[in-house]
């Protein structure tokens, strides 16, 4: 996917979330899961605005301490903050993450936001879903599903994390 097809593909899921909370009067909240879902659901929120007038409410999630791999990714592992500057409780939330793979990220982003309150609904949008699911876990939302091999990697490349917007497949 290259930065043409990269930016249709955010303005397809904006529409979509659009649709999806039409005549839900309550908030509506972008919760991007650190790294490359915090740019996106920033994003998001922007054409969310342009298209309603109404800019969802954005939050970061940190899912370091909730991930079930902790020992294996590092000795002392960096834990950033987590930022949900409004009431979750009865919140319609998308949790917007770059790559749906095992599923165990998004599990680790459920049990973390769910400390914070118990949202009206949650979903997930991500930005490519790769298969091989773990869990029994699916996007809501889904900028495009590539079957892939397990030794394929896919990378989510965000402008202002990477220097560009791309999805790059790789062996």
């Amino acid at each position: 996917m290259d930065a043409s097809a990269f930016e249709q593909t955010l303005e397809r899921l904006a529409g979509e979330i659009v649709d999806k909370t039409r005549g839900f009067d309550g908030r509506l909240a972008l919760v991007g899961v650190r790294t490359r879902g915090v740019p996106l659901s920033q994003r998001l929120a922007k054409l969310i605005e342009a298209s309603t007038g109404q800019r969802p409410d954005l939050g970061v999630l940190d899912i370091t301490l909730y991930r079930d791999d902790l020992s294996a990714i590092a000795e002392q592992p960096i834990v950033r903050r987590t930022e949900l500057p409004f009431a979750v409780d009865d919140a319609w939330i998308v949790l917007v993450d770059d790559v749906l793979y095992s599923g165990r990220t998004v599990r680790a982003a459920i049990t973390a936001l769910i400390d914070f309150g118990r949202p009206k609904t949650l979903q997930l949008l991500v930005m490519v879903d790769r298969g091989w699911r773990e869990l029994p876990i699916h996007a809501d939302y889904s900028g495009a599903t590539l079957e892939t091999t397990r030794e394929q990697t896919v990378h989510v490349h965000i402008d202002e994390e990477d220097g560009s917007d791309e999805v790059v497949l790789s062996e």
